[in-house]
């Protein structure tokens, strides 16, 4: 089977929020202080504080749900090329242990001030969860156990934040930030100091779990594209907008003993923002794929070709400061909020030029 178009094309639409395209509308929306609908706009490009969902909270969990749908089509080209079942782990696990890596170069691990450094981190979280789900899905061969085994590590993990609390904090709330039992074994194993925040690790240690099911749905989501040949792009579309909206309602229903909650990776969590990466899957699945309409997702290819490398690029290159060298004069006889747009749009700009640049040279970094 040909190579999803639509992926690369997602995978961009998600990386663009990073890219700056979150703050590019927030810039958008601070021009329209009275309007109900740009604050509603503004709030969504911003995390939640704890408990809850928006649009940004759906960006992490996205780009593992994508990066599992690519692995039932890299595993087949393996195997044709008469890869060993040996090769194929140890490529999974050399990938696995890169993007944990890169994720505390990241994190300043280039510092050596081992002290301070952050061991936990967005590429390391996909790296763990990425390399179980894939070890788990070369093993298994039919989808219903693989379905059971997502299943059960979202009730598994569930049962466990819902019946033991954290010792040093054991009036509190089960599911908070000083009462869950993930954050626990982060502040006992990790040390404050490694943490993104004294008290809880948002990519902690206990919370990979929950995110290899994340993983694991988008290797089912991939490998059912893959599989059916003979069912029309347009049935697969509204199949996958049919198992969203499923895993959406589960989701919700579950919040109501578990609550939707991205720091812990709550099993809600995992079914909601599923249910969204499915009918996002599908959306961008049938204009691209199905109906062939390209040239408007190009730009969104582009990036999601590069997507670790501008993730990457943007803690070491001074693309912000490029943006004010260059735009600094035009955005001075503009009003304030207008000038803001103009930085903003500046760095998306110059981010995409970059990338563009590999693109056209075909130079893109392949884990």
């Amino acid at each position: 089977m040909k190579r999803l178009e639509s992926l690369d094309a997602l995978r961009g639409f998600d990386m663009f929020f990073i890219m700056g395209g979150a703050g590019l509308i927030v810039s958008i929306a601070n021009c329209f202080p009275e309007s109900t609908f740009w604050h509603t706009i503004a709030t969504q490009m911003n995390h939640v504080e704890w408990e809850g969902l928006r649009h940004h909270d759906t960006i992490f969990p996205l780009f593992l749900f994508i990066a599992g749908i690519s692995f039932p089509f890299s595993l087949e080209r393996q195997r044709s090329a008469g890869k060993s079942t040996r090769e194929i782990y140890a490529k999974i696990l050399r990938r696995g242990i890169t993007l944990v890596l890169l994720g505390m170069i990241y994190n300043n691990l280039l510092t050596l001030n081992f002290n301070e450094v952050r061991f936990c981190s967005v590429l390391g979280r996909i790296g763990v969860a990425w390399m179980f789900a894939a070890m788990i899905y070369t093993i298994t061969k039919k989808h219903t156990l693989q379905c059971g085994i997502t299943a059960g590590i979202l009730v598994t993990y569930w049962l466990i934040m819902a019946l033991i609390p954290a010792p040093d904090y054991p009036d509190a709330d089960i599911f908070s930030k000083e009462g869950s039992i993930a954050c626990y074994i982060d502040r006992i194993i990790l040390g404050a100091s490694h943490m993104y925040k004294p008290i809880y690790e948002p990519e902690g240690l206990l919370s990979n779990i929950p995110a290899i099911a994340t993983a694991l749905i988008g290797m089912m989501s991939g490998a059912w594209i893959k599989e059916k040949q003979r069912m029309s792009g347009t049935k697969k579309a509204l199949v996958l907008v049919a198992a969203g909206i499923v895993l959406a309602l589960i989701g919700w229903a579950w919040s109501h003993v578990f609550p939707i909650n991205k720091a812990l990776w709550s099993s809600s969590f995992v079914c909601a923002v599923a249910g969204y990466s499915l009918i996002m899957l599908a959306l961008f699945y049938y204009i691209i794929d199905v109906r062939g309409w390209r040239k408007w997702a190009h730009a969104f290819v582009v990036i999601g070709m590069n997507s670790i490398t501008i993730y990457m690029a943007q803690r070491f290159i001074a693309f912000g400061t490029t943006s004010h060298r260059l735009l600094d004069g035009l955005a001075s006889i503009l009003p304030e909020q207008a000038g803001a747009i103009v930085y903003h749009a500046g760095y998306i700009l110059i981010c995409w030029l970059f990338l563009y640049f590999l693109y056209k040279k075909k130079v893109f970094l392949r884990i």
